[in-house]
């Protein structure tokens, strides 16, 4: 394909619809494939037709610019969702996000993915940083990744065992490598009671509501599925209570953010929010960007925040803790230029 018809190529669309931290300029080209053929596709577009092609997910990871470089088609897998389950594994594509997970889980009998509910973001951004919640990495359940070797699109779709993904705290192979994630088969290590449940479930979803990047809209709607959930099932085979209380009390989805912007230091022993505080940088504002008055390792828009507010206070925080701890945090979050 060479030209630039395609159903799922859009021009003139604002950025900061679809990311998390809801900041961004207009991007004078926007994807949403669904297919992995339309991500073949969009590739053999982008090179025709000389643009730089970014590909992401659901943007909870990523500070998108105030003025995107016109020759960038950005490529957004939110509308990349296909899931089927055999057996003991499950084939999700890289669109579906992690939150889903959970509530399938909850679907179909098993336990396995409740450490993903409410973690924003799709799978392809899970599999890329090794989402975590406490102990639970996704990694544990990954048996093989499937991906486009972006600097040679046309060998088509390469897969990759977990053994070789190299991964660790917030890290995988994916981070060093030009590939993009495709989808990913997981084990199931409980396995399911009613797998047969899957389909009829995923039939119920709002297509509309899960590749809504705003966080309000992803709390409420993934809330009120639980609750469902829980009426249909067993409220008690359903435990993610403790969840719900920990990512609730600390207001991640108050504000649009992209939650933890920097990676944790282990060796220092202490989490980097944690540093923050000691140094009296919660409530921090600059423009509309404030670092969270309950979190210091969480800066929120607090109303038409623009990149480069959130760009000056996650440079004070760099300052701040190297100058009175002696290291530079680094950040988890991407900032697109």
């Amino acid at each position: 394909m060479t030209s630039m018809e395609l159903a799922c190529l859009f021009k003139d669309q604002p950025l900061s619809r679809y990311s998390t931290y809801e900041i961004g300029g207009q991007a004078k080209f926007l994807a949403l494939p669904r297919k992995d053929t339309d991500v073949l596709d969009l590739l053999e577009i982008a090179q025709n037709q000389g643009l730089h092609p970014l590909l992401f997910g659901m943007g909870s990871n990523l500070l998108f610019p105030d003025e995107p470089n016109p020759d960038t088609l950005f490529i957004s897998t939110r509308s990349h969702m296909e899931i089927s389950i055999n057996q003991d594994r499950l084939h999700v594509s890289a669109g579906t996000p992690m939150s889903l997970l959970a509530l399938i889980g909850a679907a179909i009998g098993t336990s396995d993915f409740d450490f993903c509910f409410l973690l924003p973001g799709t799978l392809g951004g899970g599999v890329y940083m090794n989402a975590k919640y406490f102990s639970n990495h996704i990694s544990d359940y990954i048996d093989r990744v499937y991906y486009v070797d972006l600097d040679d699109f046309r060998q088509g779709i390469q897969s990759i065992s977990v053994e070789h993904c190299e991964f660790a705290y917030k890290q995988s192979i994916f981070q060093r490598k030009n590939w993009f994630i495709i989808s990913a088969d997981l084990k199931i290590k409980q396995l399911p009671d009613h797998p047969e449940a899957l389909q009829p479930f995923l039939a119920q979803l709002d297509r509309g509501m899960l590749e809504n990047s705003s966080l309000q809209v992803f709390s409420s709607y993934y809330m009120k599925w639980l609750d469902r959930l829980k009426q249909e099932h067993d409220p008690t085979a359903i435990p993610m209570r403790s969840i719900i209380t920990d990512r609730n009390g600390k207001l991640h989805f108050e504000y649009p953010s992209c939650g933890s912007v920097f990676k944790n230091n282990y060796s220092i022993g202490e989490p980097i929010g944690k540093l923050a505080d000691r140094l009296h940088l919660r409530g921090t504002q600059h423009g509309m960007a404030m670092i969270s008055p309950v979190h210091g390792n969480v800066i929120q828009n607090r109303g038409g925040a623009k990149a480069e507010d959130v760009i000056h206070l996650i440079r004070l925080v760099q300052e701040s803790i190297d100058k009175h701890y002696g290291f530079v945090p680094e950040p988890e979050l991407v900032i697109v230029s």
